[in-house]
């Protein structure tokens, strides 16, 4: 292990040998890093935190505080984040809440500067949260989806695969994955194209998913009876599928079509 030395490191923390430690910062106890992360000057790893390995953790960061939640009366909780993650400056990450309360990130994510994942949420793989990008608690966000800066999303929403929320959104509802979202409070806006043609999905199935939100957005027809027009006319291919199992899961509901405000 490298580690500066006047980083406070506890004898009690599980770590690589192969991993850096800069100036200033704090290891906790129950604190369990991966080989090859890298931590940088002044940051706090601290609670029931695991950190997989080749994860890059920039200055300032505090990783692992407790929840910032009423409820929380000092259970033990965990806060969980995978492989070849990058966090960037100031970013803070709250294990969940409540007795075995989890926080999990998954691999791949970057969170750039002052972003912050709430207690109990669920980070996907692959994902982006861009500056001061803000999950309240128990939010979801499924793999390859971009949040972007000043973005604030509220409790319990989900925010589907491959979507993007443009900044400075306000996201009360669920996005719709493989959709193109913004505005205050945020709503539909398109197809996330780009995201969708650089993950190489066919062009049938691209096509197939602009039929679908055609009708789901732009028929007129509600929620309900539009998923039942996509199943009877649209082709089932993988992605219509996962767009109609997503919105009947939903809990909050789905954003409204911009068009329609």
């Amino acid at each position: 292990m490298k580690a500066h030395p006047s980083a406070i490191i506890s004898k009690k923390a599980k770590l690589s040998d192969d991993i850096e430690i800069g100036p200033y910062a704090v290891i906790d106890d129950s604190v369990n890093i991966g080989p090859g992360t890298r931590i940088g000057s002044h940051c706090v790893i601290t609670g029931n935190t695991t950190i997989g390995s080749g994860c890059e953790i920039f200055s300032g960061a505090v990783v692992g505080s407790s929840p910032q939640d009423l409820k929380y009366k000092g259970e033990k909780n965990i806060l969980q984040i995978g492989n070849n993650n990058i966090i960037r400056e100031y970013c803070t990450l709250n294990p969940g809440t409540g007795e075995s309360g989890k926080t999990i990130v998954g691999d791949n994510n970057l969170l750039m500067a002052y972003a912050h994942i709430a207690h109990d949420c669920l980070v996907g793989n692959d994902c982006v949260i861009a500056n001061n990008g803000t999950l309240a608690g128990h939010v979801t966000v499924e793999d390859k989806a971009v949040i972007g800066g000043l973005v604030a999303i509220h409790q319990f929403t989900r925010i589907g695969m491959l979507s993007i929320i443009g900044g400075c959104s306000k996201v009360v509802q669920d996005i719709p994955p493989y959709s193109t979202c913004d505005g205050h409070p945020a709503g539909f806006y398109g197809l996330n194209l780009i995201g969708l043609r650089r993950k190489n999905v066919p062009k049938d199935s691209i096509s197939q998913l602009d039929h679908a939100f055609k009708i789901l957005f732009n028929s007129g027809l509600s929620i309900k009876h539009a998923c039942q027009k996509i199943e009877k006319e649209v082709k089932q291919v993988e992605e219509v599928s996962y767009l109609l199992n997503f919105i009947k899961n939903s809990q909050r509901g789905i954003v409204r079509s911009c068009r329609l405000k």
